[in-house]
């Protein structure tokens, strides 16, 4: 494997806080992501981690035991990838602050996101988590302490109350919990570094950021999943509206200049897109991976320790799933290639195809259908193929079909009257559109049943799949309800009447 790559470390991001994936299927896995160029995991274990004490009730209903979490990192040492945990400490705290036990450490009452900074009892809590999560993980070198997307920060009662004293801000707020927070690890467990996502760093004047000895504490990760990548700013950074601009290369060197020793990137290679996104575009992870290359060309060498390649499967605790983990992962094998050769050129895509056992063309195409031997390629393909086509097949019975939009519509099924001519038309193609969807839907939960717990698999379907199959089924409920329509009255002998 070439380490010719800018970027020493590169880290695959599991975000268990929707879909986690079985032992089994990691354990097959993790072998490939190692084979694709990757050494290191970001796992991001949320409600999927085995609390113990008054933590238990954060667990989720299929949590991973402690014998579990034990085997991940055993299995991630066989493929030589190095474990960072993440444990969530400010923001995005929903998993624990949506329980009626933690409830009065939210920042503002109503909203279950952000912890409030002025309860001690907030900083024991955090505490508490990352030394539990931490006993797991004895030998981690880091651990990310979130702390991104902070949203209400300064809105609860204690804080407006605190920022009306002179000198303080939110900023200075923001800055003195990720210190508790910082000072904790490295007291507590000194042979870890914590990391931070950068996002609420990057609008705090440099002056202020450099007193406040954060820089000593923690290592700033830059994010950005976009396909425009601003890689050649110049100039001084501007105090900017929410979301923060970001300019990377001059971000690293405010960061530097504020005492950060070292600094790591974030791109993404799903769950980015889209909080409902079934299908990564592969083009635009491509070219957010390729935008972070330059960025690391253009800072002094050795500025970026590492990128981490970020799989979200939740945009937050409460919001529906993202692209699977299988589904993701030849994008995953594109970009991890793409940062180690240095671009995406055919060798690359053909070395990426092989990984991946695909022999079709067009696997890192926007959409593909190809099918693969790698783990979880049978997922990919029959998401593929229901993202892409079921409901628009369906759409196109019920809404395009001239026998359907002309003889049982809405006002006729409502009345549960249709033609028996049109019934011979309508009634067999529903039928057979329903067996060839069944079929695969069934299918695809057995496979789904093989990598995920039950809950992923229900949410799954419940969400792409029910919607359709149901205005199926309700169709052909319609139509066996239907009763023909009533015979016209007989004439008088004599009168042949008159066509109605």
């Amino acid at each position: 494997m070439s380490d010719s790559t800018a970027f020493k470390m590169r880290l695959v991001h599991l975000d268990f806080k929707g879909a986690p994936p079985k032992v089994s299927y990691l354990s097959e896995i993790f072998p490939l992501f190692r084979a694709l160029g990757a050494n290191g995991l970001l796992i991001e274990y949320e409600d999927m981690f085995p609390y113990e004490g008054h933590l238990r009730l954060l667990r989720a209903t299929h949590a991973y035991s402690p014998s579990e979490v034990t085997e991940i990192l055993r299995l991630a040492r066989c493929s030589e990838l190095e474990v960072i945990p993440l444990v969530q400490t400010f923001g995005h705290m929903e998993f624990v602050l949506k329980h009626s036990a933690f409830a009065h450490l939210r920042e503002v009452a109503f909203f279950p996101n952000t912890l409030n900074p002025h309860e001690a009892e907030s900083l024991a809590l955090v505490s508490a988590m990352i030394d539990q999560v931490l006993g797991l993980h004895k030998d981690a070198r880091w651990l990310h302490i979130g702390c991104d997307e902070v949203y209400y920060l300064g809105e609860g009662e204690a804080s407006k109350q605190w920022l009306q004293k002179e000198q303080n801000s939110q900023a200075k707020l923001y800055l003195s919990h990720i210190r508790a927070v910082a000072s904790h690890v490295l007291s507590q467990h000194p042979s870890t570094t914590p990391l931070v996502w950068d996002d609420m760093l990057r609008d705090i004047p440099q002056d202020q950021l450099a007193a406040s000895g954060v820089p000593q504490l923690v290592e700033p990760v830059l994010w950005d999943y976009s396909a425009d990548i601003d890689v050649h700013a110049k100039g001084c950074l501007h105090r900017a509206t929410h979301p923060p601009a970001f300019h990377p290369v001059l971000l690293m060197e405010k960061y530097r200049e504020c005492g950060f020793l070292r600094l790591w990137a974030a791109s993404a290679f799903k769950g980015a897109t889209g909080a409902n996104q079934a299908l990564p575009p592969v083009q635009h992870h491509l070219r957010n991976h390729a935008q972070w290359l330059q960025v690391a060309g253009r800072g002094p060498a050795d500025t970026l320790q590492g990128i981490i390649l970020t799989g979200w499967q939740r945009y937050d605790h409460f919001s529906v799933l993202c692209e699977l983990l299988p589904v993701g992962i030849p994008s995953l094998a594109a970009c991890l290639q793409l940062l180690l050769h240095g671009g995406f050129s055919e060798d690359v895509k053909f070395r990426v195809e092989n990984h991946l056992g695909v022999s079709s063309p067009g696997v890192t195409d926007a959409v593909s259908e190809g099918a693969g031997s790698f783990p979880g390629s049978s997922i990919h393909a029959l998401v593929t193929q229901v993202s892409l086509h079921l409901s628009s097949s369906v759409d196109a019975l019920l809404e395009r079909n001239r026998y359907v939009t002309g003889w049982f519509s809405p006002y006729h099924r409502r009345r549960k009257l249709i033609h028996p001519v049109m019934l011979q038309h309508i009634q067999p193609e529903a039928l057979s559109l329903l067996g060839r969807w069944g079929a695969l839907v069934q299918q695809l939960e057995v496979a789904l049943q093989c990598i995920f717990y039950p809950d992923t698999v229900e949410e799954w379907l419940e969400e792409n799949v029910h919607p359709s199959m149901q205005r199926l089924q309700s169709l052909l409920q319609d139509l066996t309800e239907t009763t023909l329509p009533p015979p016209l009255p007989v004439s008088p002998a004599g009168d042949m009447g008159q066509n109605p």
